[in-house]
């Protein structure tokens, strides 16, 4: 039997707000890859830079590209990013797609980033989200973060749309973790989700620092780490190693004083039992794998969480609304 080279057709959506340092990164990646998307729907979110006006010169030359703006907002939070995503998913109603993928403004990717993911889309119909690992400023999430090989970066994240459709879309957190929430409700339900190796992306700015600083930053990490419903204990082992990264000691205290302020105040939690209780038990099972690694006089700097072998999803899950 010949090999399936059927094309999966996707869409993306890219939110953006005052990216006018950045986004004509973004927009010549995209314009240069060997498989385009059915149509690109950039948002722009109130910003008042030269974002629309650079945008709109490539939709003058791209008939595939779609500027949508939105009036500025009062009081932005991350809820925004929700509300922008949702404005552009109007604009590709009417198309006909598989995947459908958020892609952030401030991001660089080989010209075949797409034609990969898509590949991974058709050869394996239980894959729900997928993307590729990450680098940034010397960071590469692929050896510097424990999240493994099941979490798929907020940066560019690639849905397909029946798995998208039955976690509901994006819930509009207004303290973050939104990316998360969608790909970890993805996987409670019994998708598949990937990050590859294989592939990478440049992020052209510091994860979460777009509105502050690096120890701001790690702060509200902890924050949203107690909210997200994380294991105190995982939080622990987080914070402890955190202190020998950059920035030494600092940025493991601001993790943990973030968690710790999150917890005395009693922060409201956007996730339900259900997915709290799934999420400490990827954490614990997390830990044991790597106390066993380290307790082999290994570098923890050089463990890899493996990606979950998911088998097909019970028919109890399938359309299961969340």
């Amino acid at each position: 039997m010949g090999q399936n080279t059927r094309t999966v057709p996707y869409v993306l959506i890219t939110p953006a707000c005052n990216e006018e340092k950045l986004i004509e990164k973004t927009l010549q990646s995209v314009v240069k890859q060997t498989v385009l998307p059915v149509k690109w729907v950039i948002v722009n979110d109130g910003s008042t830079d030269a974002t629309a006006s650079i945008v709109s010169r490539y939709v003058e030359k791209h008939d595939w590209i779609k500027l949508v703006s939105l009036p500025k907002r009062k009081g932005r939070n991350f809820a925004a990013k929700v509300h922008a995503f949702n404005a552009g998913k109007e604009g590709v109603k009417d198309v006909m797609y598989e995947v459908i993928g958020n892609l952030d403004a401030d991001v660089s990717l080989d010209e075949d980033h797409f034609e990969f993911l898509m590949n991974k889309f058709r050869d394996d119909p239980e894959l729900g989200v997928a993307g590729t690992i990450f680098t940034e400023n010397g960071y590469s999430s692929a050896i510097d973060s424990f999240e493994g090989q099941n979490y798929v970066s907020g940066q560019c994240q690639m849905f397909r749309r029946q798995c998208f459709e039955e976690i509901g879309g994006y819930f509009p957190s207004k303290n973050g973790g939104i990316d998360w929430i969608a790909v970890t409700t993805a996987r409670m339900i019994g998708w598949k989700t990937r990050s590859y190796r294989e592939k990478s992306f440049l992020h052209h700015r510091v994860l979460g620092t777009a509105d502050r600083g690096i120890l701001g930053s790690a702060y509200a990490y902890g924050k949203k780490d107690y909210y997200m419903g994380g294991h105190p204990l995982w939080e622990l082992f987080r914070c402890c190693y955190r202190l020998i990264k950059k920035p030494y000691i600092l940025g493991g205290m601001a993790l943990f004083l973030g968690y710790l302020v999150a917890f005395v105040k009693g922060e409201a939690r956007p996730v339900s039992d259900e997915l709290m209780k799934f999420h400490r038990q990827e954490q614990m099972r997390k830990l044991k794998k790597i106390l066993a690694f380290v307790c082999t006089l290994k570098r923890i700097d050089s463990f890899e969480l493996m990606p979950t072998e998911q088998s097909a999803r019970p028919a109890a899950l399938r359309n299961k609304p969340i």
